[in-house]
């Protein structure tokens, strides 16, 4: 798929479907390069890295499918406390590739590790020796096909040619494209705040669009912020704002191999030291990271394969989390749901199936349903003042949001999801090619 940079500049001047677009600019401690190893058949940047100069503290959570990839494999493995690059390929998932799949990733980051280390010799007043088990890897595209080791290894050079220690939007704007796969536009969010009385930021990106269903994080999502902060701190951070960004969305209702988030802190804003998750210092901290994972996984959402329409479910009111969960998810995965919507048809039987065929407590008598602010059903009953062209004029916009009333509880849960188009079928017909 050919990525044109003009796909940006339209995502950043029309109105979105998730709201504005965030120009991101530099943060310290950060490092990026973009080339080409020529994976495609097209000339497009498609392998990224991240560089960070004197190491970064981190955290990832990984897919929960039974079968992962040979890089979630290789990360699972590393066990220092500080990363000095993340190295991101598409077009090729080095999923189902057993041993040589593997191997390969050894050979690549010894072979970057080396680069590395003579880059830190010639920039670094007291250089050090980057080691492979410091690297970690990300990949995206086709499962089962072999690894091109080799051509990830020739582009080593170009990679550490183009790497750039200040960046700007443009910078950030390449590296958010070169990791695309049937994206169609750049996902970028950031943020800022203060832990003490010190400013830290907060910047993220992301690829998804298709084979995307919560089971951990269902896409790649890269959060950076120069905050001091250790591996265990961010860890809790970050699983924290999983349940409620990545791990509520859904496209298709398929789970990847390959899906991972981490969060990498440089330490350069040098903040005072946090050593309690819970320290009040970082509850702002915690709120703009939400926020910054939020507003990646809507947009990982608003560029799904095909999508026409975004869609909020609000499941309210439930007697617990789990029950508000099961619901949110039969309504965001129903194909039906999903095919009314594009068809803008207010056929509201099709939410009643969804939510009924759930094993979530329900008293039919309490239930409200929601279009927007049209009622459909009241007290288990079609609204008695329903009207139909009232819903259907309501279909017709990009945003739909349904509300689900249980009147049981309080707990809720928000999902969020899109249309099945025409264009969806197209496009995974026809995925390899």
């Amino acid at each position: 798929m050919a990525i044109k940079i003009s796909n940006f500049f339209n995502y950043q001047n029309n109105n979105s479907k998730i709201g504005d677009f965030q120009d991101l600019e530099h943060i310290d401690g950060v490092s990026i390069s973009a080339t080409t190893a020529n994976l495609y058949n097209i000339k497009r940047d498609d392998v990224v890295m991240f560089y960070f100069r004197k190491g970064a503290s981190y955290a990832s959570v990984y897919t929960q499918s039974k079968i992962i990839s040979e890089n979630i494999k290789w990360n699972q493995k590393i066990k220092t406390k500080k990363i000095r690059a993340i190295i991101i390929n598409t077009r090729n998932a080095n999923a189902f590739t057993g041993a040589e799949g593997f191997k390969s990733l050894k050979v690549i980051a010894e072979n970057l590790a080396e680069g590395l280390s003579i880059k830190q010799k010639s920039d670094e007043e007291q250089p050090v020796r980057i080691k492979p088990n410091e690297l970690l890897f990300a990949c995206t595209g086709t499962i089962g096909e072999p690894f091109p080791q080799k051509k990830i290894i020739d582009c080593i050079p170009s990679l550490l040619k183009n790497l750039k220690y200040t960046q700007n939007k443009y910078l950030w704007i390449k590296a958010s494209m070169g990791i695309l796969t049937t994206d169609t536009k750049p996902k970028m969010a950031m943020d800022e705040c203060k832990i003490g009385n010190t400013v830290v930021k907060i910047y993220g990106i992301a690829k998804g669009s298709g084979m995307i269903y919560p089971n951990m994080a269902t896409t790649l999502g890269f959060i950076f912020t120069d905050a001091k902060l250790s591996s265990a701190i961010l860890k809790k951070i970050l699983k924290k704002s999983i349940a409620n960004s990545f791990n509520a969305i859904s496209c298709d209702g398929d789970t990847s191999t390959n899906d991972m988030v981490t969060i990498f802190a440089t330490g350069e804003a040098k903040n005072s030291e946090i050593k309690n998750v819970n320290d009040q210092k970082l509850n702002e901290f915690q709120k703009k990271v939400d926020s910054v994972m939020l507003n990646l996984a809507k947009s990982v959402v608003a560029d799904g394969e095909g999508a026409t329409k975004f869609i909020t479910i609000s499941v309210l009111n439930c007697k617990n989390e789990e029950d508000a969960k099961k619901i949110a998810f039969s309504i965001a995965n129903s194909p039906l749901v999903k095919t009314a919507i594009n068809g803008e048809d207010p056929n509201w039987g099709r939410i009643i199936m969804a939510v009924g065929k759930t094993s979530a407590k329900l008293n039919l008598k309490k239930l409200k349903i929601t279009f927007g602010n049209v009622k459909i059903i009241e007290n288990g009953e079609l609204y008695s003042k329903y009207n139909e062209q009232e819903a259907s004029d309501y279909m017709k916009n990009e945003k739909i949001d349904i509300f689900v009333d249980l009147n049981m509880g309080n707990k809720n849960f928000t999902a969020y999801s899109m249309d099945l188009s025409k264009e969806y079928i197209d496009i995974n017909s026809d995925y390899r090619s």
